[in-house]
């Protein structure tokens, strides 16, 4: 968690001359995410977010992000809305760096949400599903399925110390659910990161998601699927168990707006396992090869080792629901 690129008085009166947004009179590094640099901007009444994008966003991805965000943004669902420069771009430079100004969202995200956050959860998501449908925009998941054997690949067998057997399992159940995985369901945009900070929460109620740098195209149940291992598992003495009510609110409030078909319902099960181990496969890579001395926190595995296994005792969608 840190502000990885440092910005001064200079680079603030450089903003200034490139944007309409008038004078800064405040600019302070916001220490959450692990991936890009962020900073609050202040500008009179109003508020902004300065990104600055480090190593691990493609720039060739940036038009997708912008376009996605400022569309949705028109289409009323709520989210960062990036600010366009004098010469009419979304995408600038800083300390030669690729960099954005989007509109501040007022609120916070929440350490656990309750089960009407989760139903009112469930219905943006389907906002922003049938908003995407509307989007004319494409980007490849990048951590897809087919994404999944290589990096499986790059995880040695000293993953077993934090596991036993844990590389087995991952290999196993990689093999099950690509057999299983199904082959036309419906697609369009997914936010793709639907954890606890990437949802904010203004006076109680929910206002917003936030961090759009892996959206992309894919089946919007296994979106779903995501929200559900993020989101509707609680923890007891160390051991993660699903809370069906959240799920099944979840749920509830994303048919509230579009109605999942049957086959993404026959399906569900092979998606919540494969987010999973999506989230295993990272998670493990991570714990093997991130420095000691590195500013970002590794998480777990071990969390999505339960979440899997959980998974995997289940195979029907009435599973998740009450």
């Amino acid at each position: 968690m840190a502000v990885f690129t440092k910005v001064n008085n200079k680079d603030i009166l450089n903003i200034e001359n490139q944007f309409n947004l008038g004078k800064i009179i405040k600019f302070k590094g916001i220490k959450k995410g692990i991936e890009n640099t962020n900073y609050l901007i202040n500008i009179r009444n109003k508020k902004y977010i300065l990104t600055i994008f480090e190593k691990r966003v493609n720039s060739r991805d940036l038009p997708f992000f912008m376009n996605l965000m400022s569309s949705l943004s028109k289409f009323k669902v709520k989210c960062p809305n990036p600010v366009k420069s004098k010469k009419g771009k979304f995408v600038f430079k800083i300390r030669n760096k690729n960099a954005c100004i989007v509109s501040f969202l007022d609120g916070n995200d929440k350490k656990e949400l309750s089960y009407n956050d989760c139903y009112m959860v469930g219905r943006n998501i389907a906002k922003l599903h049938m908003a995407s449908k509307k989007i004319k925009l494409y980007r490849k998941n990048s951590l897809s399925i087919s994404s999944w054997p290589n990096l499986l690949s790059k995880i040695g067998i000293k993953i077993n110390k934090l596991s036993k057997n844990l590389k087995k399992l991952m290999k196993d159940e990689l093999s099950e659910i690509k057999e299983k995985w199904p082959k036309n369901l419906p697609s369009g945009i997914i936010h793709s990161d639907l954890f606890v900070d990437n949802i904010i929460f203004y006076k109680k109620k929910f206002h917003g998601f936030i961090d759009f740098y892996f959206s992309c195209n894919d089946y919007l149940s296994y979106e779903l699927a995501t929200c559900v291992n993020a989101l509707c598992f609680k923890k007891r003495n160390n051991k993660y168990i699903l809370d069906k009510k959240k799920s099944s609110n979840l749920l509830k409030g994303y048919e509230g707006i579009r109605k999942l078909t049957n086959s993404e319902k026959k399906n569900f099960n092979t998606m919540c396992k494969g987010s999973a181990l999506r989230y295993l496969l990272t998670r493990a890579y991570d714990y093997l090869n991130t420095p000691k001395n590195a500013i970002i926190k590794i998480k777990d595995p071990k969390e999505y080792i339960q979440k899997l296994n959980f998974h995997r005792q289940i195979n029907s969608y009435k599973n998740y629901i009450k």
